[in-house]
């Protein structure tokens, strides 16, 4: 065999030894972490969750900042909102829940037991990076997991300084070491390694088609979602001019890299002129044909969506398509005569460029609003703006999608903010789009209960449950100076496991020490 060809081999080989190897450790922590967590009462756990929200809400602005300045994505100032929105008002939502206390049914005859998933594998998107970290870590600790995170390789750097951050408020408060983790050093073998690892309970993905795929062909449990391509239609018996402010407001949001926001406008010819002047009265630039032509050469390319547009302001994008706009443009509005394969600018578009398409009749609009969803987007997300509470259900008949927003931005409402849907970053497509669950994921989804049924014959008595407790037995003692006992607390960065009980197992170690020894003497020629 060439000898540089071997080498490489070798390297290759011994690279994935040392992945599988950093994520067996990892691993072995945060089931460590996981373990002593599940010991903790709902007060215990609600003090780091609070502890962590505070953290994050604090840091909203400066790590919006670092986000755009190191991803080139979306708008700081939204970022911030969207950051804020995944702290607290998140917390708040769930602050009635009870994921740790054991539920009783006395008609029934069933008391039901919280099981935290154990290990949640968590990826981030480089699109909402602190957001959508925020929102997980959060999840988690609700639900007395540990979470280790993998950051999109374009948003590693804010999202290590932010989850240092939460890390330290969550130990801070009290919250085992390793409970929150995260891949300082993203890799696609370190990742395939965490994802098909049996150490990994549950992996929860938001990100790119093919790294979703990749997370429910990976052996494991997944929570994944699919890609959004909304349709929004305005009915003539809208409120005109306040449906223009919403879209445009909607898809100006974060440069419209929100996957739930406005993807193709569709209206009926007796309001297009006065929709069109609505939506200029908010900030659109209505394109001409060709305008839409170049916006179309642009935004798509044999390979698919130019990513140098995503999350682009809508005057830079005119710009590098040579289309002349105001400086005050929010959206560029791209008037199409067809929907399908063959009109590119009808697919899913992470920038502010919304395509507009005139139906001839209600029917039709409702037919072409399923026909967006069917062409990518399926299960996501759509929006109405109408005042006929028939056309809401017809709508909501019509597409394929698991939430449907009514006269407000579809951005945030599909997304929990500004509507009473559960605030999320992660958006189940459901059955329509490929994925295990059709809602908004929340922490409902990070733990499952075990039920205690009793015989449902009259002559058996249920049991006396009102008013136990479970024996939380809390966090472990504080370690020695000698670290004997307990696990020593440390930062988020890579570390071997806290104690035996967290140490990778014998047979493991002596896998990976037999391999590296393989590959060096290979490597010497000895």
């Amino acid at each position: 065999m060439d000898r540089a060809l071997f080498n490489s081999l070798v390297d290759i080989s011994g690279s994935k030894a040392a992945q599988r190897g950093q994520a067996d450790i990892m691993l072995e922590r945060a089931r460590w972490a996981a373990s002593v967590f599940e010991r903790y009462d709902r007060a215990a756990t609600q003090a780091i969750v609070a502890a962590v929200a505070e953290a994050a809400h604090a840091m909203a602005a400066e790590m919006a900042e670092k986000a755009v300045a190191e991803t080139g994505f979306g708008v700081a100032e939204h970022k911030k909102i969207k950051n804020e929105l995944t702290a607290k008002p998140l917390i708040d939502f769930y602050a009635d829940q009870d994921f740790v206390n054991l539920r009783v049914d006395e008609a029934r005859k069933i008391v039901e037991l919280p099981r935290p998933a154990g290990v949640i594998f968590a990826l981030t998107p480089s699109t909402n990076p602190i957001a959508t970290l925020n929102y997980k870590c959060l999840l988690a600790l609700m639900t007395r997991n540990a979470i280790v995170i993998s950051p999109h390789p374009a948003a590693k750097d804010c999202s290590t300084e932010a989850a240092h951050r939460l890390v330290q408020a969550a130990e801070a408060a009290g919250a085992p070491s390793g409970v929150i983790q995260i891949l300082e050093e993203p890799s696609i073998p370190l990742v395939e390694a965490f994802m098909t690892s049996d150490k990994t309970n549950v992996i929860l993905a938001t990100g790119g088609t093919a790294m979703v795929r990749a997370a429910y062909s990976s052996s494991n449990p997944a929570i994944g979602v699919g890609p959004g391509n909304a349709p929004v239609f305005v009915d003539a018996s809208a409120d005109i001019a306040r449906a223009a402010q919403r879209i445009v407001a909607s898809k100006s949001f974060d440069n419209s890299i929100l996957c739930t926001n406005e993807s193709v406008l569709i209206t009926l010819p007796e309001v297009e002129g006065q929709l069109q002047r609505a939506l200029k009265s908010a900030g659109a630039h209505i394109c001409d044909a060709d305008a839409v032509e170049r916006l179309s050469r642009f935004l798509f390319h044999p390979r698919g969506f130019n990513i140098e547009a995503i999350g682009r302001d809508a005057t830079w994008i005119a710009q590098e398509c040579g289309i002349r706009v105001d400086q005050s443009t929010k959206i560029l509005v791209a008037p199409i005569t067809q929907i399908g394969v063959e009109e590119k600018l009808s697919r899913e578009k992470l920038c502010p460029v919304l395509a507009m398409h005139v139906a001839k009749t209600p029917a039709q609009a409702l037919a072409q609003a399923r026909a967006v969803l069917r062409l990518t987007g399926a299960g996501h997300s759509a929006a109405i703006h109408t005042s006929d509470e028939a056309m809401v259900l017809a709508y909501g008949e019509a597409v394929e999608a698991y939430r449907v927003v009514v006269n407000a931005p579809c951005s945030q409402g599909a997304a929990g903010f500004g509507t009473s849907l559960a605030p999320s970053f992660t958006i189940g497509t459901g059955y329509y789009g490929r994925s295990s669950i059709g809602e908004n994921i929340g922490p409902q989804h990070l733990v499952q209960w075990t039920r205690l049924a009793y015989s449902s014959d009259d002559d058996v008595p249920f049991g006396r449950y009102h008013g136990r407790t479970r024996p939380f037995r809390g966090a472990l003692p504080p370690a020695p100076e000698d670290g004997v006992v307990g696990a020593p607390r440390s930062s988020v960065a890579v570390a071997p496991a806290p104690s035996a009980a967290s140490s990778l197992d014998r047979a493991t170690k002596d896998e990976l020490r037999r391999l590296i020894a393989e590959e060096l003497r290979d490597l010497l020629g000895k």
